[in-house]
């Protein structure tokens, strides 16, 4: 028997063939979002799971693929990682190669990880539906997402916990020769991302608090990251959402970046752990944010120093590594009561949530309470 196919291969056809799947957004690019949540009943959930296992299976030797590539060989790699498999177990965690991701990416290539008695492998992947699929199943332990997937993953019956934020970059970009110069002159014009999704949030949040109404803001749905930049520096698009190393990129080639979330303040990002891997891999997850904590005081201290790294580790070019202005990594602590219930609402008022959650329970404090 042929295995079933995953949701978002369902999904994009479905979008091609004018039909809908029950209960899904065919729109949104990164996890399968709920367009209308009565409708995603326990056992659409266990359907799910099940497909899910299936292309987690294919994504995880894709990551795996991509990720031994990204290290290469080395024998003294080889016995560091051995080394900390020995005392204490491994960890499995889904990243992408952005700002994010780049102490992560420090404790790999210095073995900063091994140092802390910790074996992590970073699975690094293209897509948040490959990486969000992965960690469904349980092929994964942890992942940097940000706070709307979490809430969407836990009640779509994936249990997890938010650890901590990330320290990553998201921003609006005008377009290049384009004569406007504040989010407030947005009103009316079209704005690039992807539906439901956290970079969306943003926008509406910025413009919002720009005093933007909210039948000004017109999102042009373009999921695809790299098309997205390429109608922005077209001027197909009066400004963009984009993270990093996009941003960056755009500036380089002459678009206007408007805001950016490190500016406002905005603690979207974050790096969660599936229940489960708490309960059994505490002791490995607080080793793990020692080796992040350290990585992430390397790069504050000397951030010219990893620029080489950004083009080597993290998905930039050399013209974007040149000019890019680091991120300021701060101690990791947990995202805001503020933050949480800004998002929670903003999901609601879309009509993704199908209640009221608490906001208390999505977090544990407890990888991060050592440091």
């Amino acid at each position: 028997m042929a295995p079933a196919e995953p949701i978002h291969v369902e999904a994009r056809k479905a979008r091609r063939q004018g039909r809908s799947l029950p209960g899904i957004s065919t729109d949104y690019p990164g996890t399968a979002m709920l367009s209308n949540p009565a409708t995603f009943s326990k056992e659409f959930v266990h359907m799910a799971r099940k497909k899910l296992i299936y292309t987690a299976l294919l994504v995880l030797f894709a990551a795996r693929a991509i990720t031994a590539q990204a290290q290469g060989a080395g024998t003294a790699k080889e016995t560091a990682g051995a080394s900390a498999e020995a005392s204490g177990g491994a960890l499995r965690l889904g990243v992408f190669a952005d700002a994010d991701s780049l102490p992560f990416l420090l404790c790999e290539r210095d073995k900063l990880f091994a140092q802390e008695g910790v074996n992590v492998e970073l699975l690094r992947f293209q897509s948040a539906v490959e990486r969000d699929s992965a960690f469904q199943a349980g092929a994964l332990d942890g992942m940097i997402s940000d706070i709307l997937a979490a809430q969407l993953s836990v009640q779509g019956g994936f249990p997890l916990k938010i650890t901590s934020l990330t320290d990553g970059r998201y921003g609006i970009a005008a377009a290049p020769g384009s004569e406007i110069k504040s989010l407030g002159e947005l009103a009316g014009k079209s704005i690039a991302t992807s539906r439901n999704s956290v970079i969306h949030y943003m926008i509406d949040k910025l413009l919002s608090d720009a005093g933007v109404p909210e039948d000004k803001i017109l999102i042009s749905p373009v999921p695809k990251m790299p098309i997205r930049l390429e109608m922005l520096l077209g001027g197909m698009v009066s400004a963009a959402g984009l993270p990093e190393p996009f941003l960056t990129t755009a500036a380089t080639r002459g678009a206007r970046i408007l805001a950016a979330t490190d500016d406002y303040g905005m603690g979207l990002g974050v790096l969660l752990f599936s229940e489960k891997s708490l309960r059994e891999k505490l002791p490995l997850v607080e080793k793990l944010y020692k080796a992040y904590w350290k990585a992430a005081g390397r790069i504050n201290a000397s951030p010219d120093t990893y620029r080489s790294l950004l083009v080597e580790a993290a998905g930039f070019s050399k013209e974007a590594a040149a000019v890019y202005t680091f991120v300021v990594y701060q101690r990791p602590r947990l995202p805001s009561m503020a933050d949480l219930n800004a998002a929670i609402e903003w999901l609601n008022k879309k009509g993704l949530l199908s209640g009221r959650a608490d906001p208390r329970l999505l977090l544990d404090p407890r990888p991060i309470a050592s440091l």
